[in-house]
């Protein structure tokens, strides 16, 4: 049983496609949604205007994230400015001084960067950009490959090593990667994390499911 004091883990939607899966997805209990704008791989890719539909919507209290694979600042700031997030998630690594750039132009915007584990090499990675970020985000993709994996592969990386990123890693810790209802719980004993991040691990045939919803929140 959790502890009584025990802060509820929050949960991220992610691979949101349409106005009315923003709303179950609120009306589940996310506290945050994802909005995956162009990628080179990996589902739940939407347009900027939808994106920014999406957005305009999201009630205070509730992130809206912009998915962005863009490696350059100017095209990040100029995405951000497009689709008005309130959230930027950085999916692929940033050159040096980058991170610091998206801080000065776009004030009052959270910054989150993905780190891919692929190997013990990714913990030098997290904690290397946890000075420039406002959260991590670990999944289970992999940006080495001739097609860049940068999320939604479903696949589970090894929690040991996120374990080991979140126990030394200054900012809030999202778990992405194979997560839904059946495993839920186990990724938070085991992680420990700030937040959870799920794509699909809670649809079905592509579409978010609501009795996957239901049986997610009631694992938290």
């Amino acid at each position: 049983m959790r502890a009584m004091d025990a802060p509820r883990v929050r949960v991220k939607i992610c691979c949101i496609r349409s106005p009315q899966e923003a709303v179950l997805a609120i009306r589940s209990g996310a506290s945050a949604l994802g909005l995956v704008s162009d990628m080179p791989s990996g589902p739940g890719v939407i347009s900027e205007d939808t994106i920014l539909e999406i957005a305009n919507r999201v009630p205070p209290g509730v992130a809206s994230f912009l998915l962005t694979s863009k490696q350059d600042a100017a095209s990040i700031v100029a995405q951000q400015r497009r689709c008005r997030t309130n959230t930027l998630q950085i999916v692929d690594r940033l050159p040096a001084g980058c991170h610091r750039e998206l801080r000065w132009s776009l004030p009052g915007i959270g910054i989150v960067q993905v780190v891919h584990v692929t190997g013990p090499e990714s913990v030098e990675e997290a904690l290397t950009v946890a000075s420039e970020v406002d959260a991590i985000v670990l999944d289970s993709g992999n940006p080495n490959l001739p097609v860049k994996e940068l999320g939604g592969t479903g696949r589970v990386h090894n929690w040991v090593l996120s374990r080991a990123i979140r126990e030394q890693t200054p900012v809030p810790i999202f778990l992405a990667g194979g997560i839904g209802p059946h495993n839920v719980r186990r990724a938070i004993e085991e992680v420990g994390p700030f937040g959870i991040d799920l794509c699909t691990g809670v649809r079905t045939d592509g579409k978010l499911d609501e009795g996957k919803l239901e049986s997610l929140f009631a694992s938290l």
